[in-house]
């Protein structure tokens, strides 16, 4: 006869603790079918700890290197210069790694290959982006152009280091500027906690010296807007989102959102596109 007892939830840990860790640890705590959240990691590991009282079920608070130890699936939304410390010591364990900070996978790109060798996994969840499904699919043919034209209120920019290596002041901005355009790749480093969108859209792609971007900083817009445009033999299509930012303006909510439905999809019986 048949076993009632279903199989033992996916072990999920959170590396980074801000306004998308702290949100994906809230909904894994409701209860998600299959997914237990087992551990987090923050920098101000003190604060954290004391948010531990919000849960119903609190979890240890664990350096990042030791996240891998504790899961089997490791979620980096932590800032992109930590990433090798969450990466390494969980892929060599052979977890799967959800990366958020998709923009610095593309300078630490051996990442995946220690995937590879450890049997770890690296998933890329769409984040604030849309058609990500779609682009991946027109890539298995031949796609001649990826652009995408970013607007952001001046503020969910601020702190960039393209803008202040340069001396891009964007106070009291009262026309929509452009301060970037050019590849994917040099976005991603110029603009490291605001566009790790184009480095998704890269990798499902043509990849991030093919793919183009424009960043503007609009204040007449209060959401953060991205629009696509695709040029591909199998079809021609363009995508526009706004999304509503988080409490962190350089971050949309829906990407949080995002995280959570990729983590749906590792365990869910039914899984619903590409």
């Amino acid at each position: 006869m048949a076993s009632s007892i279903g199989p033992r939830p996916l072990a999920v840990a959170i590396g980074g603790f801000g306004a998308i860790g702290r949100a994906v640890a809230a909904r894994l705590d409701r209860g998600i079918e299959g997914l237990r959240l087992v551990a987090v990691s923050a920098r101000d590991a003190a604060r954290a700890k004391a948010a531990m009282a919000e849960l119903r079920t609190p979890v240890p608070v664990l350096p990042l290197a030791r996240l891998g130890e504790a899961a089997e699936v490791v979620v980096e939304c932590a800032p992109a210069a930590v990433l090798r410390e969450i990466a390494e010591p969980a892929l060599t364990r052979s977890r799967i790694l959800m990366v958020l900070s998709a923009g610095a996978l593309l300078d630490n790109f051996d990442l995946v290959e220690l995937a590879r060798r450890h049997g770890g996994r690296i998933v890329v969840p769409s984040g604030a982006l849309l058609g990500l499904d779609a682009v991946a699919g027109a890539a298995e043919g031949t796609i001649t152009r990826v652009h995408m034209v970013t607007r952001k209120p001046p503020q969910g920019l601020a702190g960039a280091p393209y803008l202040e290596e340069r001396g891009i002041s964007l106070d009291g901005l009262r026309t929509a500027k452009l301060v970037f355009s050019g590849s994917a790749h040099a976005a991603a480093r110029g603009f490291p906690a605001n566009v790790n969108v184009a480095a998704a859209l890269a990798l499902a792609g043509i990849g991030p010296e093919r793919t183009t971007i424009e960043i503007w900083a609009d204040p007449g817009v209060s959401r953060n807007t991205h629009r696509i445009e695709v040029e591909a033999d199998a079809a021609r299509f363009s995508m526009q989102i706004e999304n509503v930012p988080s409490e962190n303006p350089k971050t949309g909510r829906l990407t949080a959102l995002s995280v959570l439905a990729a983590l749906k999809k590792l365990v869910g019986p039914l899984a619903v596109g590409t």
